[in-house]
């Protein structure tokens, strides 16, 4: 017999559990299902027609919480006390923002520059984690409201770049407000996936997706072929979107009334704020835009709001170009052009999208609302209802660890399928070692030092063996989420060491912005770099070998080849103090040929020693 569930509260019927998907934004967030008689994603909407929850936490006095439309007038009224772009602070520490925090009407701390920034709300201290945690458990009444029955399981996106601790801190967030993150996937991929609906399976299209959110950006090239959805490449900018557009009307507006700053007035200066943003929505559908403030007239047109933010969109067309470079295609390969994010409606942003890509671009899509749209796809292709389509995502940055003369061995190159999985062998620098230190490194430089640290972890307990006995093999496993562990085996012993790598703060802006340039731009040097740091691991190795047998075998050698091996040492140390490559691989090549007899000579005296007094029959 069937079970049939009741909501208490309603008397209602309840319907069966179902995964939800979550577009967690910058400005604005919303929840949308997988219709169960259309069979077309939709995007839950309550009685005022709104699909949008405003992404703004209000806390009051007595530590009451209100988020969304009921928190946003709050805004301009209690601004301190009032959390808004909460996204942009995700896995970020305070450096990362030190340079934005004049954006922000609320008080960011400052206690420890390593670790997690924290919002100060009264005596009370959140990080950005619980904030989302918030907006989520929002979310999650809405849908359980409208669908009268308990919703536990979500798909929440993420821009594309967003790195490894921004993904952890997003997953920690919906586990704050309840939910059993299934799957995290990145904003543009879910947009790809509502636009795919409907799609001949037999048609082949290769898009681009342009998203352009309150905070972020990301360009995504995919293709979709008989229902799989390969992303070829992406890139993008985990600080720059719809926020800036509203920084630079702010910014023009205080240069008109000679004010250096309003860090006085919390109030005034989230009037601006909002001021700037409804200018930027004018804009998009008029020519000139005009409000009071503190006793002024404030005025802007679309002419001088364009030259204010040209070169933001260059920006998104600077990360486009690097997009299409590293998908090794042209601009005449790329069918169709999705625009995602509120920020696309403007119009300079949709005319330089266009003309770069040399076609109309496709924004029949609610802008709004497509992400979360993709994500109730990949919530119901999770529940095992829609079996059409295939998601292969990839990975934006290359991973590795850190080797000797403090250099970065790619196990798995940016642009990797995942979930994916990869490995080496290393083994042990000296004799004796009992433990090998593996640091995981994230970049496209060739020395670690250039790159960024996710973390690091030790595998002890090596058995002393001489050097280069001990085989360790090193895992590199990225799940779905994109989310990467990291194992070490002992291969002789067994022994066995992992680790979830969750770094303590993400990207800052410029190493987001330069990460791939900076690979293009010193790419020469970096190889002189590996080069020259090879050739002295490779001098130093053999210093420490030939003094080693040395001390052990000075009987075998005469006085002139012990001082002819000391020269030849003393060569090639100073030789390494020149950083000259060619210089040291000539002076390690000299102390080679010289002490290569040598070896020879104590292995013809071991067999020598071995056959004494031995007879024919023995």
């Amino acid at each position: 017999m069937a079970k049939i569930g009741i909501n208490i509260a309603t008397g209602s019927l309840q319907q069966p559990e179902m995964i939800v998907g979550i577009d967690l934004g910058t400005t604005n967030s919303l929840v949308a299902i997988i219709h169960p008689e259309t069979k077309l994603p939709t995007a839950l909407k309550e009685f005022d027609g709104s699909s949008i929850v405003p992404s703004v936490v209000h806390f009051d006095s007595f530590g009451n919480v209100e988020v969304g439309a009921a928190a946003k007038p709050y805004l301009e009224t209690d601004p301190a006390n009032t959390i808004f772009s909460a996204k942009r602070l995700m896995g970020k520490s305070y450096n990362d923002i030190q340079t934005h925090q004049d954006f922000f009407a609320y008080k960011i701390i400052d206690d420890n520059k390593d670790s997690l920034v924290k919002v100060q709300v009264g005596d009370q201290f959140y990080s950005p984690i619980e904030l989302s945690g918030h907006i989520l458990t929002a979310l999650k009444n809405r849908a359980e409201h409208i669908l009268k029955t308990p919703v536990n399981k979500a798909v929440i996106t993420v821009p594309a770049y967003f790195n490894d601790s921004q993904r952890q801190a997003t997953r920690d967030a919906g586990k704050l407000a309840g939910l059993d993150v299934l799957r995290i996937i990145n904003e543009p991929t879910a947009a790809s996936l509502a636009y795919g609906l409907g799609l001949d399976p037999s048609e082949e299209k290769t898009i681009a997706v342009y998203d352009l959110g309150g905070g972020t950006f990301d360009i995504s090239i995919l293709r979709i072929s008989g229902g799989v959805f390969e992303v070829l490449s992406t890139n993008g900018d985990t600080y720059l979107g719809g926020d800036d557009l509203d920084r630079a009307i702010i910014e023009y507006w205080m240069g008109l009334m000679k004010i250096d700053t309003l860090e006085d007035s919390k109030i005034l200066k989230q009037q601006l704020r909002l001021a700037a943003e409804e200018a930027k929505i004018s804009l998009s559908n008029t020519t000139h835009y005009e409000t009071d403030f503190a006793g002024q007239k404030l005025s802007i047109t679309k002419e001088i709001f364009e030259n204010l933010i040209a070169s933001i969109v260059n920006k998104t067309m600077e990360c486009c170009a690097k997009a299409m470079k590293d998908a090794g295609l042209k601009v005449s390969d790329i069918n169709t052009v999705l625009m995602v994010g509120g920020s696309t409606r403007v119009p300079l942003v949709k005319n330089t999208v266009s003309t770069y890509f040399n076609q109309a671009v496709n924004d029949s899509v609610n802008p709004d609302e497509v992400v979360a749209l993709g994500a109730a796809v990949q919530a119901d292709i999770l529940a095992g209802n829609n079996q059409s389509m295939l998601l292969l995502d990839i990975t934006p940055l290359s991973l590795g660890i850190e080797t000797m003369g403090g250099l970065m061995d790619v196990l798995l190159p940016r642009n990797s399928k995942i979930p994916t999985q990869a490995g080496r062998q290393y083994t042990t620098q000296k004799d004796g070692q009992s433990g090998i230190q593996i640091a995981i490194y994230q970049g496209e430089r060739d020395l670690v030092k250039d790159n960024r640290k996710l973390g690091e972890f030790t595998l002890s307990g090596i058995p002393s063996m001489p050097a280069g006995l001990p085989k360790v093999d090193v895992q590199f496993l990225i799940n779905a989420d994109g989310i990467l562990q990291v194992r070490a085996k002992e291969l002789r012993t067994g022994l066995t060491q992992s680790i979830d790598i969750k770094p303590q703060y993400g990207l800052t802006d410029a190493e987001v912005e330069q990460r791939l340039m900076d690979s293009i731009t010193y790419a020469k040097e970096d190889i002189a770099t590996r080069a020259l740091v090879e050739a002295k691991t490779e001098a130093e190795q053999i210093l420490s070998v030939t003094e080693k047998f040395m001390s052990k075998n000075v009987s075998l050698l005469s006085k002139e080849e012990l001082m002819q091996t000391a020269e030849a040492m003393q060569a090639l140390q100073l030789a390494i103090t020149m950083e000259d490559k060619n210089l040291i691989q000539g002076k390690t090549e000299a102390l080679n040929e010289l002490t290569r007899p040598f070896a020879e000579r104590v292995m013809d005296q071991a067999i020598s020693g071995a056959l004494k007094g031995k007879g024919i029959m023995d």
